[in-house]
């Protein structure tokens, strides 16, 4: 009789431990890539505003050209850590390789085409004539490291597939740690300016692209998988990609659709909605690194043809997810009189962002379960789905967020449909873990 409940609690501390060493290395280094830019606008605002308006424009451009191909990551993910849990090593690594070429391809488009493109990307976003020339420089010169920072993406995928997070928050450390050095010494050692720092960004992002090229390699040679690029492999890693590229889309459409309408509620609005954008990413970065976590541990799961398995640890990290979110919303309120200050000593703007905050707070243990399930989809592989969902999702939210001035509904409303939004995620989310159409197991969805 008490054979059952032992079992199931060792399971319970064998998942636990398994996430946390997974999710925990995870989170250090999704926090050390936002500092890249945090660094270079310290350094960069020490020259003037004119400059520092000019980072930020083309920091924007950078961030948008990364995130949109954030997918390199997670549909690689998902398709070595299948072949993982399969015990096929050298069909995982060569999986990953061919996602790596993908995103050293993509790379090279994205210079080919943005490159010619600058300073008309910067009058797009609407530089003024001082700020302007300064955004072209970096832009042109940061674009250089796009390539290297695909590359990054993709092997961050091969290791996390491989159910290692360690080594990537190395590298994100060691990165952080070489791009401060040399933004320092060649904008004002050398006398470069801005143009100091964008160079100084790009050789740390081509180190660490170098830094997980060897790593993959020393796996690829030890396991006896080909290097060499294969038209078949990269077309279905590109293939796999596609539905993660239409939901991130969707996501960001969500982003700008709110961030537009905060701006025509005033400057007041818009102020305090960057402050709590900010402050939502922040707390996204740790539910995203139990997601990441959910990525690695499914797919093995699936890989191993173990649906039971699969279901158990989901389970568990939808629990994770809510406990985080609860967690998470708590301390926002209750650390609210310490860092509102740190953001804006405007009494307007700290009225109009109080309600909004609390808003988001009660939200968090929402957006933990929708983190978590998004990650176990994308580890099962079932990107079709999400990308469906999420435009359903948008087709849910833009109306809703659209009519908030219409109806004077304020900052607060516009939180409330981003709530919404949540909401919606979360129920198509679920109702597709319940259904278990998700679980496919093998080596291959």
């Amino acid at each position: 009789m008490t054979q059952a409940p032992t079992s199931s609690k060792v399971a319970l501390r064998r998942h636990d431990r398994e996430i946390l060493s997974l999710a925990l290395p995870a989170f250090g280094a999704l926090v050390a890539e936002p500092l890249f830019l945090m660094v270079d606008s310290a350094i960069v605002g020490h020259l003037g505003t004119p400059q520092l308006a000019g980072l930020a424009i083309a920091g924007a451009l950078l961030s948008t050209f990364v995130s949109v191909f954030v997918f390199l990551a997670y549909a690689t993910t998902a398709a070595v850590s299948r072949r993982v849990g399969a015990g096929d090593l050298p069909s995982a690594l060569r999986q990953g390789i061919d996602g790596i070429w993908l995103g050293l391809i993509l790379g090279l488009a994205v210079v080919a085409v943005a490159l010619p493109t600058a300073p008309w990307l910067v009058e797009v976003f609407g530089a003024s004539d001082t700020a302007a020339p300064y955004a072209t420089t970096y832009l042109r010169i940061s674009l250089l490291g796009i390539p290297a920072m695909l590359i990054v993406l993709a092997a961050t995928g091969v290791l996390r597939g491989l159910q290692d997070t360690r080594t990537p928050l190395y590298v994100a450390v060691g990165g952080f740690a070489v791009n401060g050095a040399l933004n320092l010494g060649l904008v004002y050692g050398a006398g470069l300016g801005i143009a100091g720092s964008a160079w100084g960004t790009v050789i740390a992002q081509c180190g660490m692209a170098a830094a997980y090229l060897v790593v993959v390699v020393r796996g690829a040679r030890r396991h006896g998988a080909s290097l060499r690029p294969d038209a078949a492999g990269i077309r279905a890693s590109a293939q796999a990609g596609v539905p993660l590229l239409v939901r991130t889309l969707s996501l960001r459409a969500v982003l700008m659709i709110a961030t537009a309408v905060a701006a025509r509620l005033g400057d007041t609005e818009v102020a305090a909605h960057q402050i709590i954008l900010s402050l939502w990413s922040l707390m996204a970065f740790a539910l995203d690194a139990i997601a990441i976590a959910g990525q690695a541990i499914i797919g093995r799961y699936l890989g191993a043809e173990d649906a039971e398995g699969a279901r158990q640890v989901c389970r568990r990290m939808v629990q994770w997810g809510v406990v985080s979110g609860v967690v998470l919303g708590v301390l926002l309120v209750l650390a609210r009189p310490l860092f509102i200050p740190l953001f804006t000593s405007d009494p307007a703007v700290q009225s109009t962002l109080l309600p909004a905050l609390l808003v988001v707070a009660l939200s968090q243990p929402v957006s933990g379960v929708v983190f978590v399930l998004d990650g176990v989809l994308m580890g099962a592989g079932d990107g079709p789905y999400l990308a469906w969902a999420m435009l359903l999702t948008l087709v849910v939210f833009a109306p809703v967020a659209l009519l908030v001035p219409v109806f004077d509904g304020g900052l607060t409303a516009l939180w409330w449909a981003m709530t919404l939004m949540m909401v919606v995620r979360m129920a198509t989310l679920w109702y597709r873990m319940r259904s278990g159409r998700w679980i496919v197991t093998g080596a291959t969805r």
